[in-house]
């Protein structure tokens, strides 16, 4: 199946995906940080988005 290009938001919020670069700039967009803090944040905490939210001291309902 084709990516949906118009995808304002991804479908699970609670894992982050760096394989998509869209979902990358979302991320950094909704945490106020680089992509890169993303990237790293990931690779240190894993990709359940409560964990990178925590590991960059940012609030997740």
């Amino acid at each position: 199946m084709a990516d949906d290009l118009d995808r304002r938001e991804p479908e699970d919020k609670f894992k982050i995906n760096v394989h998509e670069e869209w979902e990358l700039r979302y991320w950094a967009r909704r945490f106020g940080v680089t992509r890169e803090q993303i990237v790293d944040a990931v690779r240190r905490v894993g990709v359940q988005t409560r964990d990178v939210a925590r590991y960059l001291g940012k609030a997740w309902p």
